[in-house]
C-alpha cells in the first residue's frame, strides 16, 4: 500500500535527534513525516530507555542520600526506608508521560505524520512495515536517526536476569544487594553512582586507567577518588570472563599490576559502550557507505546516496569518532533540517560540544581537555578553584570537587572548561555559552556573578588563571 502523500523529508527513528529534526524541518515549512519501530512509543532510546530513566534514578538516588544526612540539616526521620516499587513507577510515569507528549502533542501541532513500524529504503521512499501490512512513503529527502544499542564483550551474553545491559537494569524490580559493572563511562558511572547510594555493593572494573576516561584527566582524577567513598573501582584492569554461578555472576579480571582476580555479585551490568542500529534499512541497495558498522557522514551529515542524511548515534563524521550523546543528535538534526529549508547553517562544531555525567559528584566539561590543548600547540593556562572554598557549596551539603578552566595564553580564550561538582551539568551551559562567543578569561572573571551561588566558582577559577582568585 503507498500512502498518497510525498513528503519533503521522512526521519526513520524519533529519538532526540530524529523527533527534534522533524519539528524543526516542519516549522521550517517541509512536510515531514516519522517512521518508529519501537512498540513503547516515540522518543528513542534517550527518552525509553537511556538518559531520562536514569536521570529519574538519580535524582531519586540524590535525594535518597540528602535524607540520609538529614539530621545534618537538622531534620529528623525516623524509619526512613526506600519504596523501589515506587522508585521505578515514577521513572515509568515520566518516561510514559514525555514520550506521549511527543506524539499526542508536538506531532501533531507540527502536523508530523507519524508511521509506526520498521522503515526500509526503496529507492525514494521508505517502506514501512508494521502492524496491518506495508505503507510505501514517497520522500524528496531521507534522514536516517536510528541511534544506538548496547554493545558487550567476547564470550560475555546478557541474559536479562544475572547479566544485564543498560537497558535491562532499568526494569529490575528490587535493589540488589551486590552489583558488578564492567564499563567505567557515563553509563557505567551513573548506574554504579545510582545503585551504590541505595545501598548495593558496587564493584566497577574499568579496563583504561581512569574513571570517565574522555574527560580532563585531572577533573577524572578528582572523581574517580569521590565515586571511590562510595563503591571499589578497579583501574587498568582487563575483564577475562564471567561466569553465571548459584552466587549471582562472578567475573574474573586482571589488575593492573597484573594481578589475577575475581569477584562475585548478584549482577553484572555491561557498560562497555553503544554500536550502531543499521539493521534492516535497506542501505545495501545504496550508495550509503558504512565504516565499522557506523554510516559514514561529511560534516554537513550528507551520505554518499543524495537525498539521504544521517544523524546522531549512527554516524562517523568523515571518518572520526563521534559522541554519542542526545544533544549531539538534536544539533545536527536541526542543521539538516535547515539547510533542507534553504538556510545557511554551520557544521556542528564538535570542539564545543558539553558532556554531562549525572553520577555523585557531578561531572561535565565543554571544549579542549588539557592534554588536548597542549597537544594542539596552544601555550596553555589553567586555572583551578574548589568548590568547598565557597559558602554555596556548604550550603547545601556538597562541598567537594573543583572547577577547571583552560586557556591560551596569547590572546587570554578560554579553551575549555571542566568540572567535577555539584550541579556541574548545569553550571557546564556558562561556559558553553562562552566558548561559543569566543570568551575570554578576564570576561569571565570580570562578569559580576551573584553571590552565594555556586556560579561564582566559575568566576574565581578564572581568576586563578592570573593567581588571585578571592578565595582561593
Amino acid at each position: 500500500m503507498a500512502s498518497s502523500e510525498t513528503f519533503d523529508l521522512t526521519v526513520i527513528g524519533s529519538g532526540p535527534g530524529g523527533y527534534v529534526a522533524a519539528i524543526r524541518a516542519s516549522q521550517m515549512g517541509l512536510k515531514t513525516a516519522v517512521v518508529e519501530r519501537d512498540p513503547i512509543g516515540t522518543g528513542g532510546t534517550c527518552l525509553l530507555r537511556g538518559c531520562i530513566p536514569t536521570k529519574a534514578l538519580l535524582h531519586t538516588a540524590d535525594l535518597w542520600e540528602e535524607m540520609k544526612h538529614g539530621k545534618d540539616y537538622g531534620i529528623l526521620a525516623d524509619n526512613l526506608r526506600l519504596d523501589f516499587a515506587a522508585v521505578q513507577s515514577r521513572k515509568n510515569r515520566i518516561v510514559t508521560r514525555l514520550s506521549k507528549g511527543i506524539e499526542s502533542y508536538l506531532f501533531k501541532k507540527n502536523k508530523i505524520t507519524l508511521f509506526k513500524g520498521h522503515g526500509r529504503i526503496e529507492g525514494r521512499s521508505v517502506v514501512v512495515k508494521g502492524a496491518e501490512g506495508e505503507t510505501k512513503v514517497d520522500s524528496k529527502n531521507i534522514m536516517l536517526a536510528t541511534g544506538s544499542k548496547p554493545r558487550s564483550l567476547p564470550g560475555i551474553v546478557p541474559d536479562g536476569k544475572a547479566i544485564l545491559t543498560s537497558d535491562d537494569i532499568l526494569q529490575i524490580a528490587e535493589v540488589p544487594k551486590s552489583m558488578i559493572v564492567i564499563g567505567a563511562g557515563a553509563v557505567g558511572m551513573e548506574f554504579a553512582s545510582i545503585f551504590a547510594r541505595f545501598g548495593t555493593q558496587v564493584t566497577v572494573i574499568e579496563l583504561l586507567p581512569r574513571v570517565l576516561p574522555l574527560e580532563d584527566e585531572e577533573i577524572s582524577a578528582e572523581a574517580g577518588k569521590l565515586l571511590g567513598k562510595f563503591m571499589t573501582i578497579h583501574t587498568g584492569a582487563r575483564t577475562e570472563a564471567a561466569l553465571k554461578t548459584s552466587a549471582g555472576v562472578e567475573v574474573a579480571f586482571r589488575t593492573a599490576s597484573g594481578e589475577a582476580k575475581s569477584v562475585t555479585a548478584d549482577i553484572l551490568l555491561v557498560a562497555v559502550g553503544r554500536g550502531p542500529v543499521t539493521d534492516g534499512l535497506g542501505l545495501e541497495n545504496t550508495r550509503v557507505q558504512l565504516e565499522r558498522g557506523y554510516i559514514r557522514v561529511n560534516q554537513k551529515m550528507e551520505t554518499a546516496e543524495a537525498g539521504v542524511f544521517a544523524i546522531g548515534d549512527v554516524v562517523t563524521v568523515d571518518g572520526k569518532p563521534h559522541a554519542q550523546l542526545a544533544h549531539v543528535a538534536s544539533a545536527e538534526g536541526i542543521g539538516v533540517a535547515e539547510r533542507l529549508a534553504g538556510h545557511h547553517v554551520d557544521p556542528v562544531n564538535y570542539d564545543q560540544v558539553p558532556s554531562a555525567t549525572y553520577c555523585w559528584p557531578e561531572v561535565a566539561g565543554v571544549g579542549l581537555t588539557e592534554a588536548e590543548a597542549k597537544k594542539r600547540g596552544y601555550d596553555v593556562k589553567i586555572g583551578r578553584f574548589p568548590f568547598p572554598n565557597i559558602a554555596k557549596p556548604r550550603i547545601i551539603g556538597q562541598d567537594f570537587g573543583l572547577v577547571k578552566i583552560v586557556a591560551e595564553a596569547k590572546y587570554d580564550e578560554v579553551l575549555g572548561v571542566h568540572i567535577v561538582g555539584p550541579h556541574a551539568t548545569d553550571l557546564i551551559s556558562e561556559a558553553c555559552l562562552g566558548l561559543r562567543l569566543e570568551t575570554t578569561v578576564e570576561e569571565i572573571a570580570r562578569t559580576i556573578h551573584p553571590h552565594p551561588t555556586l556560579p561564582e566558582a566559575m568566576m574565581q577559577a578564572a581568576e586563578a588563571v592570573y593567581g588571585h582568585a578571592i578565595d582561593a
